[in-house]
Formats: C-alpha cells, structure tokens, sequence
C-alpha cells in the first residue's frame, strides 16, 4: 500500500509539470489532484493497523520488534509490519490422523484422543514471535509436539487396564497438569485438557479379551467349588443330625418302653383280629402269648 501511495504522489507532480504547456491545463491538474489525494489515502491506510478483538499485534520494523499492541486501532510506520496472535483459546485436536500412540508401562500400545484448549498470553507475545514467528508456527512447533511428549510419558507411568479403563480420569488430570505447566513457561494458557477417548491396539485387545476369558473360567471354578464346599458341609451337618438323633433315640428306647410299644401295638390289632399273638409275651424272657380277643 505505501508502494501505491508513492506511485500515485509521482503521477500527480508529473501531471501538475505536463499539464503546464498544455491546453486546456484545467484537465490535467484535475487528474493531478485526483492522483495526489488518493496517493494521501493509501499513505494515511498504510500507517493505520486495526488489531481486532481478541488479539494482539507484534510491530516489527527493519527488523526490531516493537511493543505488543493491544486491540483497537494503532499508527505506525510505513515500513513496519505486524503481526497477530489470538488471546481466543483455540482447539488442538489430536485425533484420526493426528492421534498419539503411547505404550503402557507393561509395553501395551493405546492410541489417546486429546484435545487440547491454548491461547496466547498478550504479555509473552514478543517472546513467542521470536520463537515461533506466526500463530500456525506456535501450534507446529510448540503446542502440538510439548502436548504428544506429555501425553506418552503419562501414559508410559500407568499400566494398560490403568490406561484404558480404571484410571482414564486421573491420566486426563496428570496431562493436563503436566502440558499447564510445560506451556506457561513459553507463554501458551491451557485452559483445558480433553482426554476423550482410549483404544487399545489389536495385539493389546486380543491380549484383553484372552485375560477376561481367563478371568471368567477362574471365577466358574471358584463358584463351583464353593458350591460343592457347601453341599459337602450341608450333608456333614444332615449326618451329623441324624447321628445325634439316633443316639438320642437309643438312650430313651428301654426294655419296658419297648414292651409297653408292643402291647399298645397289639392292642390295637386286636380290635380287627379276635385272636393274635402277642411275640413280646408277659414275662421278661418275654415269651409268645395267643390271646383270644373274644373273651373279655
């Protein structure tokens, strides 16, 4: 724009000296004036920067880096160019192509999907253009390869179920620590990190499902001989029982009990037969007695 606004003065004072043996001149000093006010138009234009909301520009001119310049409107000189950064946080997502493979501590291979929320801190914005020169430049050289190393190391402290499963959420926490801290020493404000999504690898599933397999047929076994740990306990205690009940029964069973039994079952018999035996017999040697039931 400042090249323009030079062509466009050097045309108006060729016009203004070739209009003056000219006729009519009015024509050719209308053009000169028109070529002159539009090279102040492109002049004022390329001493005016807007840096947009959300942003901040870093002024470089002949090569010396100037003070961060805020939102709003700024003048500087011609020759100086600025460059902006966002203050908005912006996504890094490390997924599909860009997802990180890490291993285990056991040498298991996951593959993480992060997603990682950066912007630029206004106050470090020299320092990071001296770094990295452009926003794109910061995310390729800073944000993305500090984030995949953070991602691996924490991973590579847990095991593979730890990874995948039981300790997904305290992972997602020492990531985001760890890349808050490794990035607010250039400049870079994590405000979030996503740890969205866990897969293990084909080799490291196989491995898994094998494990759970096992896992099932070693609790079957288990069940099983808990169960037939019961039932031989149930029928120690159903002997036991039994046992107990017999030698009871013994101990009460005497000659005379047993006797009076005997009649009382005879007794009873003989209200359908007139005439029986009665093998317990009266005496104690307890000899057979026929008894006939129809006399009284």
């Amino acid at each position: 724009m400042f090249v323009l606004s030079v062509l466009l003065l050097i045309t108006a004072v060729v016009l203004f000296v070739a209009g003056r043996g000219r006729t009519p001149a009015r024509n050719w000093r209308l053009w000169a004036w028109v070529s002159a006010a539009g090279g102040l138009l492109a002049a004022l234009y390329a001493c005016v920067y807007v840096v947009s909301a959300y942003e901040v520009g870093v002024p470089v001119t002949f090569g010396k880096i100037g003070s961060p310049l805020p939102s709003g409107i700024h003048f500087k000189s011609p020759f100086t160019d600025v460059t902006s950064f966002s203050t908005r946080p912006v996504d890094l997502n490390l997924n599909d192509k860009e997802t990180v493979e890490v291993r285990s501590s056991q040498g298991g291979v996951l593959y993480a999907d992060v997603t990682i929320k950066w912007a630029v801190v206004p106050a470090k914005a020299v320092a990071l253009y001296r770094l990295a020169g452009s926003q794109d430049a910061i995310e390729q050289r800073l944000v993305l390869p500090d984030s995949r190393e953070i991602v691996r190391n924490v991973f590579a402290r847990h095991t593979s179920e730890e990874g995948y499963a039981s300790a997904r959420e305290r992972i997602g926490a020492e990531i985001e620590s760890a890349v808050k801290e490794r990035l607010a020493s250039r400049g870079i404000d994590v405000t979030a990190v996503n740890l969205r999504n866990v897969k293990p690898s084909e080799k490291l599933q196989e491995q898994i499902d094998k494990k759970i397999q096992q896992e099932q047929a070693t609790e079957r076994a288990v069940e099983a001989s808990r169960t037939a740990k019961a039932e031989a306990e149930r029928k120690r205690i159903e002997a036991e029982g039994t046992a107990r009940a017999n030698e009871i029964v013994a101990r009460s069973l005497s000659d005379k009990v047993l006797y009076n039994q005997c009649l009382e079952a005879y007794r009873e018999a003989a209200r359908s037969h007139p005439v029986y035996a009665v093998p317990c017999g009266t005496g104690a040697g307890g000899t057979p007695v026929i008894v006939d039931g129809t006399k009284n």
